[in-house]
């Protein structure tokens, strides 16, 4: 009886669980829903709430007119405006070469010799041949004098005395050539001797006493030092607003104070791989200035009144530059219209004009960072402008 009554218990009581656990899973899912919900809609709510950024006065400029400075950059080596290879004008052995790199040569300086031997030889073969052309020119006159005398008194013929012209006509024709021939080879036995068109030092001292050098090998070469000459690259657009007298200041490596330089010379053509102009600025020597250095500055291309902002605060991490406006206390990215305004100096430092914008506004500085589209500010205190 006992074993029966359990059985029935069992029964009841199975029904009983399985109806508790659907009903326990069913209150489960609910309250996992309502959670996620809840979630939901506080992340909704910290978005509405967003926190409001804080910018110091550092971080923002304001739109102000200023004198824009317009420059053009360029860049390149300083070279020295005369610079001379001595080279040998004869072949032949190198003698007399006491200069090295740095010493210091004057205008018409003797700095080496070719071995002269033969160009001696030469000149004396030359003079030979000039004294045996001359003694035919004077046995030529002597016979053209007697035949004229013969003809007057009728012993010879007119025929005769022509001849004897002829002859004495090419014997003077033979000296002149002898005499030419005597100036090569003095003009030979001068080029022997190796002097310095202008004075400067020794950059390169390219070959050695004694070697033999042949036609036109450089021996030195000379750099004038007293003035420097710059070619830079522009593009069209940057030297359309050059012109020739233009003012530059340039920063040479190794000098710590800037150079100033002057527009002297503009190329009329264009490059015709890159399609860029040269020009060409003049440089006073100054302590330190060596050829070959590098170069870079800015040519001061004029001046024109423009809203303007430090350049860098324009952002360049997009397709397009942009600035970023702070607009009931909003920050608001504002590209820059197309084709790009022109930048320029102010109060020495790089700006950029920004006609889109008025004058007053507020922008944010370099030294703000970036800052997304719609983020709400709040400005510390009235800005200024700084060079950043």
């Amino acid at each position: 009886m006992t074993t029966s009554r359990t059985r029935t218990f069992i029964y009841w009581l199975l029904p009983v669980l399985l109806v508790a656990g659907l009903a326990w899973g069913v209150v489960r899912a609910l309250d996992k829903r309502a959670t996620k919900a809840e979630q939901a809609q506080a992340a909704a709510q910290a978005l509405q709430t967003a926190p409001v950024y804080e910018v110091n006065e550092r971080d923002v400029v304001r739109v102000r007119s200023v004198a824009l400075l317009q420059t053009a950059s360029v860049s390149g080596s300083i070279e020295a405006l005369q610079t001379v290879a001595i080279k040998a004008r004869v072949a032949g052995e190198l003698q007399g070469l006491t200069k090295r790199e740095g010493d210091s040569v004057a205008a018409g300086e003797v700095v080496a010799r070719i071995d002269p031997t033969e160009a001696q030889a030469r000149v004396r073969q030359a003079e030979q041949q000039a004294e045996s052309a001359l003694a035919q020119v004077r046995i030529a006159q002597r016979s053209q004098a007697n035949n004229q005398a013969l003809v007057q008194q009728g012993f010879i013929s007119a025929t005769a005395l022509e001849n004897s012209q002829a002859n004495l006509a090419a014997a003077e024709a033979t000296h002149r050539a002898a005499v030419a021939a005597l100036d090569i080879a003095r003009k030979g036995l001068g080029d022997t001797v190796l002097r310095s068109p202008i004075a400067g030092q020794i950059a390169a001292r390219l070959v050695q006493n004694g070697e033999r050098v042949g036609l036109d090998a450089r021996v030195v070469d000379v750099v004038d030092l007293s003035a420097f000459e710059m070619e830079a690259a522009l593009s069209p657009s940057d030297a359309a607003s050059v012109q020739v007298g233009q003012k530059a200041r340039l920063q040479v490596e190794g000098l710590a104070a800037p150079v100033d330089a002057t527009v002297v010379r503009i190329n009329p053509s264009v490059q015709p791989g890159s399609r860029s102009v040269l020009v060409y600025l003049r440089l006073p020597a100054t302590s330190g200035m060596r050829q070959g250095l590098f170069a870079r500055g800015e040519i001061l291309a004029g001046s024109t009144a423009a809203l303007a902002v430090p350049a860098s605060a324009v952002r360049n991490d997009r397709p397009a530059p942009y600035v970023q406006v702070v607009r009931e206390n909003t920050v608001r990215h504002v590209n820059l219209p197309e084709p790009l305004p022109p930048r320029g100096l102010a109060d020495g430092v790089p700006h950029q004009a920004v006609p889109m914008l008025a004058d007053g506004d507020v922008v944010l500085a370099a030294t703000a960072g970036a800052i997304r589209d719609g983020t709400r500010v709040k400005l510390a205190a009235t800005p200024t402008n700084s060079p950043n």
